[in-house]
């Protein structure tokens, strides 16, 4: 059965699903089973409880980060990230930024408090190329639902990097740059995993 709850460089990582709104060309799911020696292909997902239980045994900050997109996994997500704050714990999202076109709310307002950053994948600095390489389910679209996303988390006092993978040309890279500087958030290159 794959990991709930995965541990790399003293940070516990939370794998709630398998699901994804993308089928992103460079997913690391095309190749591998997991990360770091860990089988993160999950058999059935976790509930909140079940991954609480798991961190009682280990209280140190947390991402919510796997193999697939956790804030499919909403409520779960809110629950754990309030259990992690109430012993001090930071909480990262990594998060494709679709959670509001998936839940149809707003669900950076119910993020402000319990999770402290947010690394949102901006991939491309245009919808149709965004949309080329992530291959959402929601088409162009996608691309400014999660803009707005990340507008949303700054404004909610989420600390926001959105990032890119280095596939992606150099005047590219620059111009996602520059979207990241116009809305508050960092910036982050990082390697593709295939």
């Amino acid at each position: 059965m794959g990991a709930y709850v995965y541990k790399l460089d003293g940070v516990n990582y939370i794998n709630l699903t398998n699901r994804c709104t993308n089928d992103c060309v460079f997913c690391i799911r095309k190749n591998y089973d997991g990360v770091g020696g860990f089988n993160l292909m999950l058999e059935k997902e976790p509930t909140a409880r079940e991954v609480i239980d798991l961190l009682k045994e280990d209280k140190t900050d947390i991402v919510f980060c796997g193999m697939g997109e956790p804030t499919l996994k909403i409520e779960e997500l809110k629950e754990i990230a309030r259990y992690a704050k109430s012993y001090g714990g930071n909480v990262r999202l990594n998060t494709n930024g679709h959670a509001d076109i998936y839940h149809n709310r707003n669900v950076a307002a119910e993020l402000e408090g319990i999770v402290d950053e947010a690394s949102i994948s901006l991939n491309q600095a245009d919808a149709g190329a965004y949309d080329a390489l992530v291959r959402s389910r929601y088409g162009k679209d996608a691309y400014f639902h999660m803009l707005k996303f990340a507008e949303d988390c700054v404004r909610h006092g989420i600390k926001v990097t959105l990032t890119v993978v280095d596939l992606i040309s150099e005047s590219e890279i620059k111009k996602a740059r520059e979207i990241a500087r116009k809305i508050g958030a960092d910036f982050r290159v990082r390697a593709c995993a295939y």
